[in-house]
């Protein structure tokens, strides 16, 4: 019979190569039931397509990019097995790419895709932006979706959780828990993520007549053992008897403390963190968290980045946000 392509399919079924082409790529400009006769004579002729070749016409990589702060983080660990799923079943690859928290190594990134070696790019900033211009560059260029974190002053679409309002049933639940002088670790101050869950904590502790004390706020680490030893610190000297945590990076280095200061966790302070940590349960006491739902994210932040590819996404600038869950467990128990 020989090869059976495209050419031959449109013969057969009196179309043009065009609406077959576009049909098989399931494109919303041809109605249901002629996707429907293309897909039966395909099958019928046993065509088989020719990734390769379609790739080359149409200039399209079948490779998507996934830009994040680090690969070991719970969160993006699900992110990502969720955006590989989605990337799979549209018969794209993945590569992943790690900022280490670097807006220098984060612009070489995106500097480098502006080359045609990815179709889009989907992207949670890092905390130091060396130039938020790139942003802007490669959205121009590329379809691109932020992801869990994002800036207010660069616009595009982005996949966010309740930040603001995690925080703030967060602190209110230490509050219920009987705490009078709640502490709070901060992390990602440049990015509106960062902000949303300051002042969620802060509003929370106003809504209650609680003072707000500015020298309970503790900025970013450099290292373990810096995180550790300014944790302890903070502990020691504002004493405490709550703390929620911005990030997991900021939470477990209070466990630390707490045994070297004598305290006893939930006794002496309550702790409850951001956090996708999968054994948090294990941890002594089990850790009260903050789940966001990560997966969810990263599977709506795929899903939006391939409507984009064919043309079904029509909203360039959108925040959509999920909710995340506060898990109580014994570190936050009254």
């Amino acid at each position: 019979m020989g090869e059976v392509n495209i050419k031959k399919l449109a013969s057969e079924l009196n179309l043009s190569a065009a609406t077959v082409s576009r049909a098989l790529r399931d494109s919303h400009e041809i109605s249901a039931e002629t996707k429907a006769r293309v897909m039966e004579m395909a099958k019928k002729l046993a065509y088989e397509p020719n990734p390769f070749a379609s790739s080359l016409r149409q200039q399209k990589s079948k490779t998507i990019a996934v830009i994040v702060p680090e690969v070991a983080n719970n969160f993006f660990a699900l992110a990502i097995k969720a955006i590989e799923e989605v990337a799979r079943a549209k018969d794209h690859h993945v590569l992943i790419y790690q900022t280490h928290e670097s807006g220098e190594i984060e612009s070489s990134f995106m500097t480098s895709l502006l080359s045609g070696r990815v179709d889009g790019v989907l992207i949670s900033p890092a905390c130091h932006v060396a130039n938020k211009k790139y942003f802007q560059k490669v959205s121009e260029k590329i379809p691109m979706v932020f992801f869990d974190r994002d800036h207010d002053d660069i616009e595009g679409v982005k996949i966010t959780t309740d930040d603001y309002e995690s925080a703030y049933n967060a602190t209110l639940h230490l509050v219920e828990a009987g705490c009078k002088k709640i502490g709070y670790l901060a992390a990602l101050e440049t990015l509106t993520t960062g902000k949303k869950r300051l002042q969620g904590y802060l509003d929370a502790l106003k809504d209650n007549n609680l003072e707000s004390m500015p020298a309970l706020i503790e900025g970013n680490c450099e290292n373990n053992e810096s995180c550790r030893s300014k944790v302890k610190d903070f502990i020691a000297e504002r004493k405490p008897d709550g703390i929620v945590s911005s990030i997991e990076e900021l939470a477990l280095p209070c466990y630390y403390a707490c045994k070297e200061l004598n305290l006893n966790i939930p006794k002496d302070l309550k702790l409850i963190t951001y956090s996708n940590l999968a054994h948090a349960e294990l941890l002594n006491p089990p850790l009260s968290t903050i789940n966001q739902p990560a997966f969810e994210i990263g599977n709506e932040a795929a899903t939006i980045l391939f409507k984009m590819f064919s043309k079904r996404w029509y909203d360039p600038n959108i925040t959509i946000s999920l909710k995340s869950s506060i898990i109580k467990r014994e570190s936050s128990r009254s």
